[in-house]
């Protein structure tokens, strides 16, 4: 696909690419559609692989919700600096594998979940509905992980805006002291 861009593409020419057969190929995948699909699938759960660690980790949750959050930055950012031409043809096969999206983003708010349950059982969060809230805590934070808000991220005062957004968030969750 990075060969001959996302429209070009065919199951032949990635057969070709493998040095298989096309019938091969469509014994694994029965349209291309569905190779597409795989594709993103392997993107994504790739972006998603660091992120898995921090949340299985253990530590004080304020410090693994924020190194996550700053990680799942980092992760789209560099893919847009690194390959702008491959991450917008990710993001157009993206745009057709809704359901492996909405997978993906259901699995990252589930991360979330993860750290924010770890905070109240440590005592330092204070949440009555942790998928919620997790939920809550993905959209506050889309501006700096959505592909459609890249153009935002080079601009100089991205990261001030981040550590202003991430220090909201964590003295929003911590256990109010009386």
């Amino acid at each position: 696909m990075r060969r001959f861009g996302l429209s070009k593409a065919t199951v032949v020419d990635v057969a070709r690419a493998l040095d298989v057969s096309h019938g091969s190929v469509y014994r694994h995948f029965p349209s291309k559609a569905s190779l597409r699909d795989a594709v993103a699938k392997r993107w994504l759960d790739r972006a998603n692989e660091p992120l898995c660690k921090i949340a299985a980790g253990s530590g004080p949750a304020p410090e693994r919700l924020e190194t996550w959050l700053r990680t799942a930055f980092s992760i789209k950012q560099k893919k847009v600096c690194d390959d702008p031409e491959m991450f917008a043809t990710y993001l157009a096969l993206a745009q057709d594998a809704r359901e492996v999206v909405e997978a993906y983003k259901d699995k990252q708010v589930d991360l979330i979940a993860k750290i924010l349950a770890d905070g109240v059982a440590q005592g330092v969060f204070e949440i009555d509905n942790v998928k919620a809230t997790a939920r809550a805590v993905f959209d506050a934070t889309v501006r700096y992980h959505h592909p459609a808000h890249a153009e935002e991220w080079a601009k100089p005062e991205c990261p001030s805006r981040i550590d202003a957004l991430l220090a909201l968030l964590l003295k929003g969750l911590r256990v109010c002291k009386q």
